[in-house]
């Protein structure tokens, strides 16, 4: 696991140090900072590189699925459509039950796991104490709401109001042996980080020790660059280390992720809108347009400043998804097919989001998207139940183990270039 400073890299490679800044900005490779120094990774790097001169290694794309089952039991909060759900289950975890308020959300668990335990509920309305001691993990990607008094330093007080404060009442009466919750990125800057601070002290106060970290999905088997915000917190009676997934060294493309994908039912664009969008390469945006179209179709937006690279966006086969979102059709947020002059299809979007092609959404169109946009990515999920399954079976010492030598790798700076060895 060698890793180069980008000078380092860009004499190793043959490229210019700026082609390693737009892979960086891309979100195809990673680096990470010792003593403000830039390191990357060398196999990411070579693959990425590889890509980009025409002799890209595929990955293939998969539901991850380990034949290995436990007895620990998972209940989930605020469940979705169940892409936690399904890839804490692919990882070997048991679910005991659901808990979610959407119907068409609840209508799409029920038909695919008929054997869950779903409430339709608003979870402010149950009382978990029946389930005290008797479930391992409690999970759950609670909305984040601004909070009624962030800011007062009064911890689990500070969220009453909040759906996070009944993801915390929840562990109280329950009290699990770790609790995992996942959020936007944003959370992190959300009240200028007063949000996630109160959150954390929160569970502090019901005697939790929790940690966090920024998780990138494309480097964890998800075709699709998303990045969530992911807390681990461990019942301090437990002496247990939290550990979250280490990111793999390849990403998988959208082309890898669409192959023999299933046809289904897609938006379509309207006549004006599809013309314009027939004008934008593979990877393009609106900077492709002319700029009479460019302002015609930005219109107050063109003046603004920032990347705005979302409007008029056409997708790229040879990198993982954007961001998906509630809709492929957004004008800011814009998710069209490489080739094909249209947004991405149910079935697409569900690909990008690692489900199976046999899990069946319900309700309209419209609400469909909105299930997977809002989703957790399943593989993303699965590698957390995995690294949640070594916590509570003791099994911690690979992950351990790869992290010495991730901190030992650090040291590479010392390095010269001639003679390396991949």
């Amino acid at each position: 696991m060698t890793k180069l400073t980008l000078n380092q890299a860009s004499e190793f490679l043959g490229i210019s140090p700026d082609l390693i800044r737009t892979w960086e900005k891309k979100k195809l490779i990673k680096s990470e900072k010792n003593h403000q120094i830039r390191l990357f990774d060398l196999e990411l790097l070579q693959r990425v590189y590889n890509s980009w001169n025409g002799q890209s290694q595929e990955i293939g794309f998969k539901v991850l699925q380990s034949d290995q089952k436990t007895d620990l039991t998972v209940i989930e909060l605020f469940a979705g459509c169940g892409g936690m759900a399904l890839g804490l289950e692919n990882s070997g975890l048991k679910t005991q039950l659901l808990v979610e308020i959407n119907k068409d959300c609840v209508n799409t668990l029920q038909k695919n796991r008929p054997n869950w335990q779903v409430m339709q509920e608003d979870v402010s309305k149950i009382d978990f104490k029946p389930y005290q001691n008797k479930i391992d993990i409690v999970s759950g990607g609670f909305p984040c709401q601004a909070f009624s008094y962030a800011g007062k330093g009064k911890g689990f007080e500070d969220t009453r109001g909040t759906l996070f404060f009944e993801f915390a009442r929840c562990l109280a009466e329950i009290k699990p042996k770790i609790a995992l919750a996942e959020n936007v990125r944003g959370l992190l800057s959300h009240q200028q980080g007063k949000t996630l601070s109160i959150m954390l002290k929160s569970l502090e106060q019901l005697g939790y020790k929790p940690s966090y970290k920024v998780i990138s999905t494309q480097f964890l088997d998800v075709p699709q660059k998303r990045e969530r915000v992911v807390i681990i917190a461990v019942r301090k009676d437990l002496a247990i280390p939290a550990i979250f997934p280490t990111p793999k060294n390849y990403t998988i493309s959208l082309r890898e992720a669409l192959k023999n994908c299933p046809d289904s039912i897609g938006t379509k664009y309207k006549e004006q809108k599809k013309a314009i969008m027939e004008l934008v390469p593979p990877g393009g945006n609106w900077k492709d347009l002319p700029l009479d179209i460019q302002k015609k179709y930005l219109k107050n937006s063109f003046f603004k400043g920032g990347g705005r690279t979302g409007f008029a966006k056409r997708l790229s086969w040879d990198e993982p998804c954007l961001t998906i979102t509630c809709s492929p059709a957004q004008t800011q947020t814009e998710r069209c097919h490489p080739d094909e002059t249209r947004p991405l299809t149910v079935r697409e979007y569900a690909r990008v989001q690692t489900f199976p092609d046999d899990w069946e959404f319900t309700g309209s169109l419209t609400t469909q998207y909105k299930q997977i946009g809002n989703a957790v990515p399943v593989n993303m999920s699965y590698h957390l139940g995995k690294c949640l399954i070594a916590m509570l079976e003791k099994k911690w010492e690979h992950y351990l183990q790869l992290e010495i030598i991730s901190n030992s790798d650090k040291k590479v700076e010392q390095l010269a270039i001639p003679g390396l060895v991949i």
